[in-house]
This record gives C-alpha cells, sequence and structure tokens, in this order.
C-alpha cells in the first residue's frame, strides 16, 4: 500500500476549522457559519455537536447574532448585509482565496474583462464573482466554448484554487485559441496544497491497481484527485468520505493501493481506511512524501484582536 503525502489539512482548513473552535470557546453556541466551513461531512458534524449552526444564507440568521464566514470566501454583498443587520462577523476565508478576490478587484479597476475559470455552484467562485460581477465571466473548464463575450481588447483569467493545474490550463489554451490576447494572473491561483496533493498521487497512481481517495462528495479537491489518478495511470480509482463507504470488491485482483485524502479531512478519517485495509490483508503502508508543506496562517483578525485585547 503507498500512501500519498501531503495529504489532508491544508493551512487555510487548519485555520477556518481553529476560527470556529476559537469562537465558540469565547462565546459558546450558538455560532452560526454561513455555507459547510470546509467540505467535509466529518468535520462539519463535529462542530456542530459541539454548538456551531451551518446556514445556507445569512436570512437564516437573526439580526445581531454572531457569524463566521467559511473558508471558501463570500461576495462583498453578504459582507454589506451583515454590516446593516449588525451581526458579528469572523471572516475565516482562506488567505490565497481572498488573494483571488484582491485580483479580481484590481484587474476590474484597469478595466479588464475577467475569465473566472470555476464551477459556477461553488462558494469559492461565487465569492469571487461578487467582487466584480459586471467584469467577471464565470466559465467551466470543461466547456469553455460556452463563454460569452465580445473579447475586449484587455482580457485576464483567475480560476478557482481548487481545480487541477492540467485541466485549467487546458482551459486557458482553448481559450486563447478564441481569445489570444488572453493574459495570465501575476501568479498561478491554484492553491499550493491542491497542486502538491495531485502531484503527489501522480507519483504513485500508475503503480496501483486501486486508489482510494478520503473526501466528501462536495468537496472539489477531492473529486479533482480521483480524475488525477485516473489520468496518471491507476487501474481504478474512488471517492470515500470515510472508511465505511469502501466496498470490498474494489479489492478484488489488486496488489498495490494508493491511498490520499483531500485538502479538508482530518487524519483520524485516513487512519480508519488504512485500518479497514488492514483488517483485508493490506498490511504493509509505504509513505511516499513528494514535499514537507510548512505554511500555517494566523487566525482570522478578528479573533487576534480580541485575544490581544484580553
Amino acid at each position: 500500500m503507498l500512501l500519498a503525502a501531503p495529504r489532508g489539512y491544508c493551512a487555510g482548513v487548519e485555520r477556518a476549522i481553529e476560527a470556529v473552535q476559537e469562537v465558540l470557546r469565547r462565546h459558546g453556541p450558538p455560532v452560526y457559519v454561513r455555507k459547510q466551513i470546509v467540505h467535509n461531512t466529518h468535520v462539519v458534524d463535529d462542530l456542530t455537536r459541539r454548538g456551531a449552526i451551518f446556514v445556507d444564507e445569512l436570512d437564516e440568521v437573526p439580526d445581531g447574532a454572531l457569524v463566521v464566514f467559511s473558508a471558501h470566501g463570500v461576495a462583498p454583498a453578504v459582507k454589506g448585509e451583515a454590516a446593516r443587520r449588525d451581526m458579528r462577523t469572523v471572516d475565516a476565508t482562506c488567505p490565497l482565496v481572498t488573494k483571488v478576490h484582491k485580483e479580481a478587484v484590481r484587474l476590474a479597476g484597469e478595466g479588464h474583462e475577467i475569465v473566472l475559470i470555476g464551477h459556477a455552484d461553488h462558494e469559492e467562485v461565487e465569492g469571487t464573482l461578487g467582487e466584480a460581477p459586471d467584469r467577471i465571466h464565470v466559465v467551466d473548464p470543461a466547456r469553455t466554448e460556452e463563454l460569452r463575450t465580445g473579447g475586449s481588447a484587455r482580457m485576464s483569467w483567475l480560476s478557482q484554487t481548487t481545480l487541477s493545474v492540467d485541466e485549467t490550463m487546458t482551459a486557458v489554451a482553448r481559450l486563447r485559441e478564441r481569445f489570444p490576447q488572453l493574459a495570465d494572473p501575476p501568479s498561478d491561483d491554484i492553491c499550493y496544497a491542491s497542486q502538491n496533493r495531485q502531484e503527489a498521487i501522480t507519483r504513485i497512481a500508475a503503480e496501483c491497481e486501486l486508489v482510494i481517495v478520503v473526501g466528501s462528495a462536495n468537496s472539489s479537491n477531492s473529486r479533482r484527485l480521483v480524475e488525477v489518478a485516473l489520468s496518471a495511470g491507476a487501474g481504478a480509482a474512488h471517492l470515500v468520505d470515510r472508511a465505511g463507504d469502501a466496498d470490498e470488491r474494489w479489492l478484488d485482483g489488486v496488489e498495490t493501493v494508493g491511498v490520499t485524502s483531500g485538502a479538508s479531512v482530518p487524519e483520524v478519517l485516513v487512519s480508519e481506511l488504512l485500518d479497514w485495509l488492514l483488517a483485508r490483508g493490506f498490511a504493509d503502508v509505504e509513505p511516499v512524501t513528494l514535499t514537507e508543506e510548512t505554511l500555517t496562517f494566523s487566525l482570522p483578525p478578528e479573533l487576534r484582536s480580541a485575544r490581544h485585547s484580553g
């Protein structure tokens, strides 16, 4: 069995979860969280037991209540509604997503037409779109031909941070066939953690008859790991929320299993899967480490200032 690393929590996920835990510790329940703080059912269930209340929109939150914005980011209109209703807010948006928001604002201010490569129903894309809705066109990376625009002289692309590098650059190449003036962003928008996890599974996939990715179905970066594993040569690849979702039939004729997890997955869920595989004869675990991740993010400023003030 080959165990890919890096895997599991990224710095942005750790920061967001810690933010909710810290708010609960300081203020006690209930604490409202707009959308899932991260896309993992185990994490959401655990925080719900501690007193977090997850809502889809702010109209489910009482005026003046305490609300945390998820790691995926929110549009300025959402922040404006919270302010109008006197809500106390903690913004747990991943700093890497915030970077994309700032790029969108800057490009729009400079008169660029912005092509945002991503999935329209993803919270991250909704938040970025809200920064400059009159200047941004969202296009699915697999359906770039659906982009409808006249193509102004100044065009730039941005992307959802959890896409795979390959699908993003393939989409850019297709877009440039129609819009050769399309400019690159100042830096790659793909999250370092998404890229590291994709490269790690790529390293082992060709040696595996089966790859199992631990992650929730609504986790974009986890689903990408399945796709990357298959494209890199894995015989089969499956996404499981936890070990109980795995199917013994997948193991028929399999000698080498590869295991990894998405960026919002706690390591305990990977350990459960390893135990499940151990019980079925896969006793030898060989860690395969692409790189060591040392990046950390400080808590949101609302919590840092409160900590300093006592």
